[in-house]
């Protein structure tokens, strides 16, 4: 560095936030001013909580971060704004991790209370860096989900409360495995769930007081305080009402994260972990209980053993989520399906079985109206109704938000005249709930005029008024949201009208889902009002037509896979001579049985996606195949030595059978055991379960099976008993193979640790293909008793991958037909899942678990009608 060139800022000197952040503006003057896209190309990526790489500088963050001054940053953010502003202007690489040291000292004094130092530690001395704080929830070395959820810009609120030892907070002293993992895939799947609603930032404050309740309270409480308001409960059971967009959602995700606070700072395990469930999943008729257990396998992947343990010892709280969702639509009578959750709910008791058991419930005002009239309720509960925004709270947010300097100010000015005008009462009508004023920020933001926005006619009716704002704010959120967030891929932005006719026809999908679901007994999982899933998308394309085509391009597949076991099993060669037309005739007829097969799966209504994890780590994987392969190659020589034994030793010799049996159990038990690896942790089907799951699919591997084992008997002219032995053997041996494969791979699952909605999607042709390759290996050792090596090879190739793809990835198949005719016909963009988690970084959509959803359903209705014509 040049002896002229100033030292860079020391953020020692700093005594509180906002001088700490001043430092940091003063780091990136010192650094020449670089931009905010240069920072963030030099911020590099860093791991979000579900495990994608993105930006550790957005430019709306930065932007956020610098002006605030009642916080400070995390510590990832510092660490990686100061490298970006040192390397902008050519800092020496030597000298900043000593930069980045005197930060972390300084920043880490501020979070203790200590006195900032004033030097930074010598060069080579080892200075131990200060504990992680429990007031510092971002501290290098911490992990808590929790509270980095809740960090960020917006309305400066004090720290929420600690939450005082509830009945489940620690009071169980032994360590439970399956309680420990559900806490912190439930913390997992909360921050990202909170960040999705949020996009990282405060909300507007939410306040709340009780309807009618057994427990007094002193006043209205906030967002902050909900935790403590539900420990103070007896019996434990909740419920929040409030109108569409007052925050009833995010209420329920703070209550979670709240509860889970006391156990994460005692180190304890809880008696009751809280789990949030969508109550759109509901299916009515079933127990309460069943289906609890079963939202834990799906949506947070615990064994269905573990799972059922934990619902039967009440050992979750069920935070169910909702209500008004399981009767979407305009009314048509009472809303039975809500009534008939609520009978379960009214059902669900306590260990005892005497008192009603710990649950929390959300629903819309109008919802509850509609359910008190039909005098249905939830019993022993609590009621609490989420307050509108006031117009101070309106103020205080826009200016937290906005404060003086900021581009916007003179627009908050506006707003705030419009909300104490002549129509003010229509505006604040129209204003009054955190999602409401969060589209009109929004709209803001892209360059709106918030006149026009809130433009109402003050001798009008308020009401009216209103619902006249509340449409131009929806209008305007679509294109606002657009321009605020252009896309960052390589290839054109996306145009507002592209961007609201694609939302639009996602939102009219989900209406039929819908309509599909309420008319099934038992819809396959994700066919819900809500909830996006990438394998059943594939309706929007034509359901007929797909089917049609999907059926059509299976059995090509179908045949080109038998064409190549005949050609490799030399089926048709000319010396068979009369004995082999009898083999021949039994041959055709399992290869038509097989293609009738494929063709019957091919037309089902939902073909299901592999299930398993992703982030399974490399070790368990490779220990899976190797302890796959050690089991498959004993079963693979004793099939081997059976062949050897019904054939007679005049097609090949026992070395022969050793070497192939082998080969080819320790590839099947190798593909088996890798997938089986994906599965631990989650839900398994027993044996019983698969074989009722998946008949027809099982007869099919048990007919490859069976042509498998025909060829070399067919060779030895083998007689009648042994011909049936050999087949019947094999088809049973592989039948088997189809149940372990079917346990193995399970089936689609909203299993928390998938790292994407479409990973499932992506994972079925994949395993279907590896099971298809590792079939034609086992092909390939019977061609080569009657066909030269390259012919044997490209017969197994073609054959294995046709295999693979029309019987092992239906589901994939199906979406891929199903999303190019939707390209085609200008419904949806070719490029669908870009678009997807393009619309989650516009805060358009939201990732849940394993599905995207509208990020509100006030935008998701207001969708729907506008394509209700189509």
């Amino acid at each position: 560095m040049s002896a002229d060139r100033p030292l860079p800022p020391d953020p020692s000197q700093a005594g509180s936030a906002a001088e700490f952040v001043a430092a940091l503006v003063l780091l990136r003057q010192w650094a020449g001013e670089p931009s905010l896209s240069r920072l963030r190309a030099l911020g590099g990526r860093i791991p979000a909580a579900d495990g994608a790489l993105v930006d550790a500088l957005p430019k709306s963050t930065t932007s956020h971060v610098l002006r605030q001054r009642d916080r400070l940053p995390r510590w990832e953010f510092v660490r990686a704004f100061v490298t970006a502003c040192l390397r902008s202007c050519d800092h020496p690489e030597e000298l900043i991790a000593e930069e980045l040291e005197r930060w972390r000292l300084a920043r880490a004094a501020l979070t203790q209370g200590a006195a900032p130092p004033h030097s930074p530690p010598a060069a080579g001395t080892d200075a131990a860096a200060p504990p992680p704080s429990a007031a510092d929830p971002a501290a290098p070395g911490e992990a808590c989900p929790a509270a980095a959820g809740r960090s960020g810009g917006g309305v400066a609120v004090p720290p929420p409360p600690a939450v005082p030892a509830a009945p489940w907070a620690g009071a169980v002293q032994e360590r439970d495995a399956a309680v420990e993992l559900l806490v912190r895939r439930v913390l997992r799947e909360e921050d990202r769930a909170r960040k999705g609603l949020l996009g990282g930032y405060d909300i507007a404050p939410v306040s709340f007081s009780p309807g009618h309740t057994e427990a007094a309270a002193p006043g209205p409480d906030d967002l902050h305080t909900i935790g403590r308001f539900f420990t103070d409960l007896h019996p434990h059971r909740l419920l929040v009402v409030g109108e569409s967009g007052a925050g009833k959602t995010v209420l329920a995700i703070e209550l979670v994260l709240q509860l889970l606070e006391s156990p994460l700072a005692t180190g304890q395990p809880p008696r009751m972990v809280p789990v949030r469930l969508n109550a759109a999943r509901w299916t009515p008729g079933r127990p309460f209980e069943s289906w609890l257990a079963e939202q834990l396998v799906q949506d947070f992947g615990l064994a269905g053993d573990d799972a059922h343990r934990l619902v039967h010892d009440r050992k979750v709280l069920p935070v169910v989520d909702g209500l008004d969702e399981l009767d979407p639509g305009p009314p048509a009578g009472p809303p039975r399906r809500a009534m008939s959750l609520l009978a379960e709910l009214n059902r669900y008791s306590d260990l005892s079985g005497r008192r009603a058991g710990a649950v929390v419930v959300t629903c819309r005002a109008d919802r509850h109206a509609e359910l008190r009239a039909a005098g249905v309720w939830l019993d022993d509960a609590t009621l609490i109704r989420l307050h509108d925004l006031t117009v101070e709270q309106i103020a205080a947010y826009l200016k937290a938000r906005w404060p003086d300097g900021h581009p916007c100010a003179g627009d908050r000015d506006a707003v705030q005249a419009a909300l104490t005008g002549p129509a003010g009462r229509a505006v604040h009508l129209a204003l009054a709930t955190p999602w409401r004023l969060l589209l009109t920020v929004t709209a803001v933001e892209s360059g709106a005029d918030p006149d026009e926005l809130l433009r109402v006619d003050p001798h009008a009716d308020h009401r009216k008024g209103a619902d006249a704002i509340a449409g131009r704010l929806l209008d305007a959120y679509v294109p606002a949201a657009t321009r605020l967030t252009p896309r960052d891929a390589h290839g054109a932005a996306y145009r507002p009208d592209q961007v609201r006719a694609w939302l639009e026809r996602l939102a009219a999908h989900l209406r039929w889902q819908a309509a599909v679901s309420a008319r099934s007994d038992r819809p396959p999982p994700g066919l819900t009002a809500i909830d996006i899933v990438p394998h059943l998308l594939w309706p929007i394309g034509g359901r007929f037509l797909v089917r049609a085509l999907h059926g059509l391009c299976a059995v090509a597949l179908a045949i080109v896979a038998m064409v190549a076991f005949w050609t490799g099993s030399a089926l048709g060669a000319p010396d068979l001579g009369a004995a082999g037309g009898g083999e021949q005739a039994l041959t055709l007829a399992i290869m038509a049985s097989w293609v009738v097969i494929v063709s019957g799966l091919s037309l089902s209504p939902w073909p299901s996606a592999a299930g398993g994890r992703a982030n399974v780590p490399r070790r368990r994987r490779v220990t899976g195949a190797v302890l796959g392969g050690l089991a498959g190659l004993p079963v693979g020589v004793l099939g081997g030595l059976a062949g050897l034994l019904l054939t007679g030793g005049d097609v090949f010799g026992p070395l022969f059978a050793v070497v192939a049996g082998g080969t080819g159990g320790l590839a099947l038990g190798s593909v088996i055991g890798l997938t089986a690896a994906g599965r631990v942790g989650a839900g398994r089907m027993t044996v019983a379960e698969a074989i009722r799951a998946e008949p027809v699919t099982l007869m099919g591997f048990g007919l490859c099976g069976a042509l498998t084992g025909l060829a070399p008997l067919r060779l030895a002219h083998a007689g009648p008993a042994a011909l049936v032995v050999g087949v019947a053997g094999a088809f049973v041996l592989a039948f088997a193979l189809g149940v372990v494969f079917t346990i193995t791979t399970g089936g689609w699952s909203m299993d928390a640790e998938l790292a994407h909605p479409r990973e499932a999607l992506h994972r079925n042709p994949t395993i279907g293909m590896a099971f298809g390759l590792t079939g034609g290996v086992a092909a390939f050792l019977v061609f080569v008793m009657s066909q030269s090596l390259a012919v044997s090879l490209a017969c197994a190739v073609v054959g294995g991958v046709a295999f693979g793809l029309s019987f092992g990835a239906l589901a994939w198949t199906r979406t891929v037909i199903g999303l190019i005719i939707a390209a085609a016909r200008g419904l949806l963009p070719l490029r669908l899942w870009s678009f997807l988690d393009w619309a989650c970084e516009a805060r358009l959509l939201r990732v849940s678990g394993a599905t995207y959803q509208f990020r509100h359903r006030e935008l998701q209705d207001f969708l729907t009608s506008a394509d209700s014509g189509s």
